[in-house]
């Protein structure tokens, strides 16, 4: 061993000879061999190139040596178990902040509620919420974690497939009073819809649940579904929503119930936050939040 290099195991050795007397009872304290206390207690006087202890009949004394390795040697242990307790109470409570990307509605029916648990059991975790129609890009770190209706390809990404749900077709109540139920295979002749704006949705908006618009007269456009929503409640035409959504307002009426588009959520994060403590918390929490969440007219 280097001269004047302390070894941590040696120096716990020293400090319960100190405290015991005895190289026994330093052995039962550590729960070690006795013949394996006095090893490391030559080794460590060798590497200080010091004696450490007087043998005498009544045991083992400091020597000036000791004494002043004693003082050395419990900061060490005072720092060692300080940090032993930052770690626990760092593991324990889980603090920092968390990046969350998604779009309003899944923000509104999902992630406020599984914040809302979060919370209760991790109160040092800040979440930062963006709601947005637009990709976050996980890869440039605009978020720690995102959800999505779409599975991202690139490697650097880990996916987690949440729940598969599924959109529907409905109408304020007023709306159907004045216009009745649409006619399925009139491309929505003599109806109004609310739609996404073309720049937002990922693919043409030419059909909703797999009935053709061509007829229909469009009379919103919008770029959140949170809005669509409310433009479907305000009855400013038929629009489609995720089933879990529309079948909880009291608001809207399922227009034909027997259809529906299904389509999956994704978790996303970035590889090298997977096994980060906090990171997990709120993944773990959103997770809960969708197994929770019924699957609707499916």
């Amino acid at each position: 061993m280097e001269r004047g290099r302390m070894d941590w195991d040696n120096a716990r050795i020293f400090l319960a000879i100190q405290r015991a007397g005895t190289l026994r009872g330093a052995a039962e304290q550590l729960q070690i061999d006795q013949a394996t206390v006095g090893r490391r207690l030559t080794a460590m006087e060798k590497s200080l190139g010091a004696r450490l202890f007087l043998r005498t009949p009544n045991g083992y004394v400091a020597t000036p040596a000791g004494e002043t390795a004693v003082t050395a040697i419990e900061k060490m242990e005072q720092a060692a178990d300080q940090l032993q307790r930052q770690m626990l109470g760092i593991d324990e409570r889980l603090c920092g902040v968390v990046r969350v990307a998604a779009t309003d509605t899944m923000a509104k029916h999902v992630i406020m509620p599984a914040m809302r648990e979060l919370a209760k059991a991790h109160p040092n975790i800040r979440v930062v919420l963006t709601t947005s129609t637009q990709v976050s890009n996980l890869t440039r770190r605009e978020a720690d974690l995102a959800v999505r209706s779409l599975r991202p390809t690139s490697p650097d990404l880990i996916s987690r497939h949440l729940k598969r749900l599924a959109v529907g077709l409905y109408a304020s109540h007023d709306y159907l009073g004045q216009h009745g139920i649409p006619e399925p295979g009139t491309a929505l002749s003599g109806h109004n819809v609310a739609v996404y704006q073309r720049a937002v949705s990922s693919m043409q908006i030419d059909s909703l649940c797999g009935e053709s618009i061509a007829n229909a007269r469009i009379t919103m456009e919008v770029n959140s579904g949170l809005m669509l929503m409310e433009a479907v409640a305000a009855g400013l035409g038929i629009g489609e929503l995720p089933t879990h959504m529309g079948d909880a307002d009291p608001r809207l009426v399922r227009v034909w119930p027997e259809r529906a588009e299904p389509y999956d959520m994704w978790l996303v994060l970035h590889s090298d936050l997977n096994r980060t403590a906090r990171v997990r918390a709120v993944a773990d929490a959103i997770v809960t939040a969708y197994e929770q969440l019924a699957s609707h007219g499916m």
